[in-house]
C-alpha cells in the first residue's frame, strides 16, 4: 500500500468529506477490509462529469496518483474501509452471504448534504470472499461503467461510476483476463438482503437500528410516522415499483434479480449480466445463467414482488408484537404492490405513446400494439421511436395490415386527447430513447479495450449514450440491432 506523504497530500484536494455514518452501526453488520496491494494500476476512465456533481475535483491529480487512489493503493482521509455483510435468494435459494469483492470505503457528503457510498469493487478478498478471489476483470468494469451511466442519463435511478483501473495484474476465470477495479457511488449499498441478514441472525435490536437508520437516511419524511415500519415496507414497495416500471419502458433486462441485488433506496444496483431487449419479447433472456428464465424481462414485475416479500418477513418483528397481526400488515402492504406497479407502468406507457388523458380504452391499445411487436419480431426501442417522428418511417413492417390498423385507432385517440399531434410526437421523443447500449455495441467497446487498450469506442459510445434523447448525427450507426442475437449471452464476471 503507498502511503508516501505526497501521494496523501495529491489526494486531500481532491476535496473528499467522508461521514461513515454505516460504520457506527452494529459491527455484526460489517467487517474491516482492505484493499489489496497491486502491481501496476492505470487509470482507464474517470468519470469527471460526475465527480463535479460530487463536489469533487480531480483534474490536479497525475494519472498515478489518480490510478493509485481507485486501485485503493492510496486511501483517501477520513474513509474508514469495510465490507458489509448481508444475505440474498439467489435464484430462490437463502444464502448468507457478503461483500466477496467490493469494500466501502465511506460515506462522502456531498455539496448538498447528501450522502453517497463510495466503493471499491475488485478491491481484493474480504472476509467475506469465502473461496473467490475478491478481484474483478476488465470487460465487466467497463460493462457496469457504461450501462449505469446510460441508465443514468435515461433518467432510472441507479448507481453510478466513477472510475475504473487496471491493475496490472491477471484474474482467472474460463480464461486469464485483465484485472480491474471499479469505483461505484451508491446511495447507499444497504439491500433487501441486508435486512434479510439481521433478521436470519434473530438479532432485533439490531434489526432496529438498521431500519430506523435506512429509515433516516432514505424515507426521512417518514420519521416520527405511526406504524413506522409498516410505512417504511410501503414506501419501499412504491419505489421499487417506479423502478422496475422505468426498467420495462427501455427493456431493460437486470439478468440476476436475486435479493441482495435490491437496493432499499431505490436504484438499479448489479450490473453483471444486464442487457436491453431488442426485438420486444417478454421471454427474453440474455444471462447464461439463468436458464430457466427466472429472470426474463416479463418476470421482472413479479420477481420483484416476491423480492420485497421477502424484504416484508425480515420486518415481521418490527411490525407488531403479535405475529399474527404483524403478517397481516405486511400481506396487506404487499397486496398493494400490483395496483401500484400497474398504476407506474400505465401511466409510462401512455406517455410513450403521446398521450396525456386517461381512456379505459388505452390498455387494449398498448398491449394490442405489444401483442403486434411480438408477432413481427418489432424492434421495442425503435418501433416507439419511430412512432414520434411524422412521417412514420417507411418500413416493410408497418405495412402489416394489422399494424395500420392499430395505427387508425391510435390517430383517433391521439386526437381525442386534447392537443395538437405534432405536440403528442414531441413529448414522445422526450421519454422514448433514440438510441440504447446495443448490446453487439457495448461489446465492441469491451472488446477493443480488453484486446487493444483503446478506449475510444467505448468513449464515442458513452457520448451517445448520455444523450439518449438527442437524434444527432452520432446517433444513427447505433441505432440499428443486430442481425442475429439468437446466440447471444451475458456473465456474471465472478
Amino acid at each position: 500500500m503507498i502511503t508516501s506523504t505526497e501521494s496523501v497530500a495529491e489526494q486531500n484536494t481532491v476535496g473528499w468529506r467522508f461521514d461513515n455514518t454505516y460504520a457506527r452501526l452494529s459491527d455484526s453488520l460489517f467487517a474491516p477490509a482492505t484493499p489489496a496491494t497491486v502491481r501496476a494500476p492505470q487509470l482507464s476512465v474517470l468519470n469527471h462529469g460526475l465527480a463535479r456533481e460530487l463536489g469533487l475535483n480531480f483534474d490536479t491529480l497525475s494519472l498515478d496518483a489518480a490510478a493509485n487512489l481507485f486501485a485503493g493503493q492510496v486511501l483517501p482521509d477520513g474513509c474508514q474501509p469495510i465490507a458489509q455483510a448481508y444475505a440474498g435468494h439467489q435464484y430462490g435459494g437463502f444464502t448468507m452471504l457478503g461483500d466477496g469483492r467490493a469494500i466501502l470505503l465511506g460515506e462522502h457528503r456531498t455539496p448538498s448534504g447528501r450522502l453517497v457510498d463510495i466503493q471499491l469493487k475488485g478491491a481484493g478478498q474480504t472476509p467475506f470472499s469465502r473461496r473467490g478471489d475478491g478481484r474483478a476483470a476488465l470487460g465487466p468494469m467497463l460493462r457496469e461503467y457504461i450501462i449505469s451511466e446510460a441508465m443514468a442519463a435515461l433518467g432510472i435511478p441507479t448507481t453510478r461510476s466513477l472510475a475504473v483501473v487496471t491493475t496490472g495484474e491477471s484474474v482467472y476465470r474460463a480464461s486469464a483476463l485483465r484485472g480491474a477495479i471499479l469505483t461505484r457511488v451508491a446511495a447507499s449499498h444497504i439491500r433487501v438482503g441486508t435486512f434479510e441478514y439481521v433478521a436470519a441472525r434473530h438479532d432485533e435490536p439490531t434489526l432496529r437500528a438498521l431500519a430506523d437508520y435506512t429509515i433516516a437516511r432514505h424515507y426521512p419524511e417518514l420519521v416520527g410516522t405511526p406504524q413506522l415500519y409498516r410505512e417504511f415496507l410501503r414506501a419501499v414497495l412504491k419505489r421499487q415499483a417506479a423502478l422496475i416500471a422505468q426498467w420495462q419502458m427501455v427493456g431493460f433486462i437486470h439478468g440476476v434479480m436475486n435479493t441482495d441485488n435490491m437496493a432499499i433506496s431505490g436504484e438499479t444496483i448489479d450490473f453483471g449480466p444486464c442487457a436491453f431487449m431488442n426485438a420486444y419479447d417478454p421471454n427474453t433472456v440474455f444471462s447464461s445463467i439463468d436458464r430457466a428464465g427466472r429472470y426474463a424481462y416479463g418476470n421482472q414485475p413479479r420477481i420483484a414482488h416476491w423480492n420485497l416479500a421477502r424484504f416484508a418477513e425480515s420486518l415481521i418483528s418490527l411490525l407488531d408484537t403479535d405475529q399474527e397481526r404483524a403478517i397481516s400488515l405486511a400481506t396487506e402492504a404487499l397486496e398493494e404492490y400490483p395496483a401500484v406497479y400497474e398504476q407506474h407502468w400505465l401511466t409510462g406507457m401512455r406517455r410513450k405513446l403521446g398521450l396525456q388523458t386517461e381512456e379505459s380504452v388505452d390498455i387494449e391499445l398498448i398491449r394490442s400494439l405489444l401483442d403486434w411487436m411480438l408477432k413481427s419480431h418489432a424492434d421495442f426501442t425503435n418501433t416507439f421511436r419511430d412512432l414520434s417522428t411524422d412521417p412514420l418511417p417507411d418500413r416493410d413492417l408497418y405495412r402489416d395490415s394489422d399494424f395500420q390498423s392499430w395505427h387508425e385507432q391510435w390517430q383517433r385517440r391521439l386526437h381525442r386527447d386534447g392537443r395538437p399531434v405534432t405536440a403528442a410526437y414531441t413529448a414522445m421523443r422526450a421519454v422514448n430513447p433514440a438510441v440504447i447500449p446495443r448490446n453487439h455495441r457495448v461489446e465492441e467497446a469491451l472488446l477493443a479495450a480488453e484486446n487493444q487498450d483503446d478506449l475510444t469506442v467505448l468513449h464515442r459510445l458513452l457520448a451517445v449514450l448520455t444523450r439518449p434523447y438527442q437524434p444527432t448525427t452520432e446517433v444513427a450507426e447505433y441505432q440499428d440491432p443486430p442481425v442475429d442475437e439468437s446466440d447471444y449471452q451475458t456473465f456474471c464476471g465472478t
